[in-house]
């Protein structure tokens, strides 16, 4: 996992993106992210625009899954690098970042826990609103969204019980639904992160991968 400067976080070699044969309608948006990737967060007022635009286009949430669970320190030059991407991000798009989190927290490159409490938040029908709060948590609070008690604080503040949270943070089923996500986005071959796409007459189609301004939306949205 990258978080680059070509305006993206990638698992591997971006994909091209397409243009659908036919008008989206009333289509579902697929929106391919992670809540611990740098330029999603930087996406945030992109995707805002494309709520208001197209109000027609439910969201739909897949999340990309940067990295595995790991309990080992970011190394330094992982360090370096992650922090480059955030000044690149910050100068792009305009995103705050609270550059705290890097003497106050204990960074690791583990970002499937933070997936898994979007999964768990899906049940309660509060996503996007924990996608949210971890990215906020992470971004302008200098919190650690690789902790699972930083996770169970943020839970908290959306109402949900704490103790239903942690167990069901790692419990295997929620890890299959995250691996679920993680296969709609291989059919997508949406490796980079941000990204749209659909599924039209079955077929998944890219529209957008990696970062796009606001006003860059009614290229590839019809």
């Amino acid at each position: 996992m990258r978080c680059n400067y070509q305006q993206s976080c990638t698992l591997q070699a971006r994909n091209e993106a397409h243009k659908p044969n036919r008008p989206l309608n009333n289509t579902p948006l697929l929106y391919i992210a992670d809540p611990m990737c740098s330029w999603c967060w930087g996406f945030a007022p992109t995707l805002a625009a494309i709520e208001l635009a197209y109000p027609n286009h439910k969201i739909q949430l897949v999340l990309g899954g940067l990295a595995p669970d790991s309990d080992e320190p970011m190394d330094q030059a992982t360090r370096d690098y992650v922090q480059q991407a955030w000044h690149a991000v910050a100068q792009t798009t305009g995103a705050k970042f609270n550059f705290d989190f890097w003497t106050t927290c204990s960074p690791r490159r583990s970002t499937w826990i933070a997936c898994r409490a979007v999964i768990v938040a899906r049940r309660f029908k509060l996503e996007r609103e924990m996608f949210d709060a971890i990215q906020h948590a992470y971004y302008l609070e200098a919190r650690n969204p690789s902790d699972e008690n930083i996770l169970a604080d943020v839970a908290q503040q959306l109402n949900i019980p704490r103790s239903e949270f942690l167990e069901a943070l790692n419990a295997p089923e929620t890890q299959q639904q995250l691996e679920e996500d993680f296969a709609l986005r291989q059919r997508l071959g949406a490796n980079s992160f941000p990204s749209i796409g659909i599924i039209q007459e079955g077929q998944p189609i890219l529209l957008q991968s990696g970062y796009c301004a606001p006003d860059d939306i009614h290229n590839y949205i019809a």
